[in-house]
């Protein structure tokens, strides 16, 4: 397990990742850093563990949000997919049907 040192509001911190996973943990520490940083500007300092308590859960604010769009745009993909699936079937309908007059008309 891998250590390294993170900064939140100024101040280091000492975490553990799995072996592998330090780039990632160095960039959601710095996107949590932000948050912090932007609650203590917009309310001043409450304290560090009410400072991280509001940054975690504007974090989670926005999650749910991105979590509730995306499910809405699965929901719409899979509409649209259901619809051209449908002119598929149309267009192979219609392209069989003018094969057969065709054949017909070559046949008489």
């Amino acid at each position: 397990m891998a250590q390294l040192t993170i900064q939140v509001n100024g101040r280091p911190y000492i975490v553990g990742c799995e072996d592998g996973q330090e780039a990632h943990l160095l960039e959601i520490a710095r996107l949590f850093d932000r948050q912090v940083r932007q609650v203590s500007q917009d309310v001043g300092q409450l304290g560090e563990t009410r400072l991280f308590l509001m940054g975690a859960l504007l974090l989670a604010d926005e999650m749910s949000d991105l979590k509730l769009r995306l499910a809405h745009a699965q929901s719409e993909l899979a509409k649209l997919q259901t619809e051209r699936n449908r002119a598929e079937i149309a267009a192979i309908r219609a392209i069989d049907a003018a094969a057969e007059r065709i054949e017909k008309l070559a046949a008489e």
